[in-house]
């Protein structure tokens, strides 16, 4: 697979030095070769803010220094690595031929990024396409990397294994979370995971656990994300809560694809290929 990873470290480094009135247009620019992947309506500057990204309306001093800090680290070069060894790794997997990437500075300011999402995220749904979005503090800017790898497995895992957004279930959605995580930590080890499978424990994880295996088999992508990203989100996002703490769906995915792979032997690449039901069968655990 080629690994097409656009530098928009030097694009937002001069969008930010063009005047505050210039800056939404230069956005739009560095933004456009992915607006068709983006399945939702509107301006991808609106998008982009809503999505916690930096800000194009406001001069904030915390931004130019950031992107630079990136510049310096090799942030793009290190995806790119990043990626090519988890491609060589899930070489037995069908693999699309290319594969682009766009990373994007966050808002230090935005509280659901900062403080649920843990700084960073992706997205590895859209085609072709794998977008990143973090505000590279020192606990996030060495995990960037790591997070395209997350994206990336997402992409390939559908690639071998069906996701209809229609009959898509609850637990195909939870079991590919905990899979990325566990391929991350097979690839890089456990200090390369995200802070995703580890925000709920205790009490709290139990009652996930329990609200997760009792609709495992709900089908549909209309219910599937409240049980991965959690309730905050979906307050959010204008959808019906379902008594689940924010971001358990990793913890939970987590844990049932650790059991898996101790149970069958297989490891997190090879598990890649299997649906879920079919991995959760073959542990013994459904």
């Amino acid at each position: 697979m080629e690994f097409i990873v656009h530098d928009t470290l030097t694009a937002m480094a001069g969008l930010l030095e063009k005047p505050q009135e210039d800056r939404p247009e230069a956005l739009r620019e560095m933004l456009a070769p992915m607006r068709a992947a983006i399945p939702v309506p509107g301006d991808i500057v609106d998008i982009h803010h809503q999505g916690g990204g930096f800000r194009v309306d406001a001069d904030d001093p915390r931004y130019l220094p950031a992107v630079r800090r990136m510049i310096e680290a090799d942030v793009i070069g290190q995806v790119r690595r990043e990626l090519e060894r988890a491609g060589e790794a899930l070489g037995e997997a069908k693999q699309a031929d290319s594969l682009q990437v766009m990373f994007v500075l966050g808002n230090p300011d935005n509280e659901h990024l900062m403080k649920i999402s843990g700084g960073y995220y992706g997205m590895g749904g859209s085609p072709g396409w794998l977008y990143l979005l973090a505000w590279p503090s020192e606990e996030v800017i060495g995990r960037i990397a790591h997070c395209a790898v997350h994206e990336f497995h997402h992409n390939v895992r559908f690639t071998n294994v069906e996701w209809n957004p229609v009959t898509v279930t609850v637990g195909e959605h939870v079991v590919a979370e905990g899979l990325a995580e566990a391929f991350v930590r097979e690839l890089s080890g456990p200090e390369a995971m995200g802070p995703w499978s580890s925000m709920v424990t205790g009490q709290e994880f139990d009652r996930a656990y329990e609200l997760i295996m009792a609709d495992f088999d709900l089908e549909g992508m209309r219910n599937t994300p409240a049980y991965v990203l959690g309730d905050s989100a979906m307050r959010r996002f204008g959808q019906e809560p379902r008594g689940i703490p924010d971001m358990a769906g990793y913890a939970v995915g987590l844990r049932l694809v650790d059991r898996a792979l101790a149970a069958t032997g297989l490891t997190a690449a090879e598990a890649t290929l299997l649906p879920a039901a079919e991995l959760m069968r073959r542990a013994g655990i459904r």
